[in-house]
């Protein structure tokens, strides 16, 4: 009975080896399989980089035109409205300095409300 018994614990030992052979293939299957899937995801993520710095410059493209249109549209109001101030200045030039002289040449001193006593 001790050679059955001894064949049997035999057996099972060898089963549990198997088994253990087995399981550590499957972890090993499935740390490659991670490590794969990982590249296969990094490379996706670098095909999608690229698909999207391309759409990027692009519009960038596109809308660079329309903003160096924008900067000469806003270049050539700014002129104009540098004409209108000047203009504006030489007319009102004299009447200002009139003005503005005799402001100072006639003063009416006067005592401030509050200085009274």
């Amino acid at each position: 009975m001790s050679a059955s018994n001894s064949q049997g614990i035999q057996t099972l030992l060898e089963a549990e080896k198997e088994a253990s052979r087995i399981v550590q293939q499957a972890k090993q299957y499935r740390v490659q399989r991670l490590k794969e899937a990982r590249s296969e995801a990094a490379k996706e993520i670098e095909v999608i980089k690229a698909e999207k710095a391309q759409e990027f410059k692009a519009m960038e493209q596109e809308h660079l035109g329309s903003s160096d249109q924008g900067a000469q549209k806003v270049l050539q109001e700014t002129q104009e409205s540098m004409k209108h101030v000047e203009a504006a200045f030489k007319e009102n030039k004299e009447k200002v300095l009139a003005k503005l002289l005799e402001t100072v040449t006639n003063v009416k001193p006067k005592i401030h409300v509050n200085a009274r006593a």
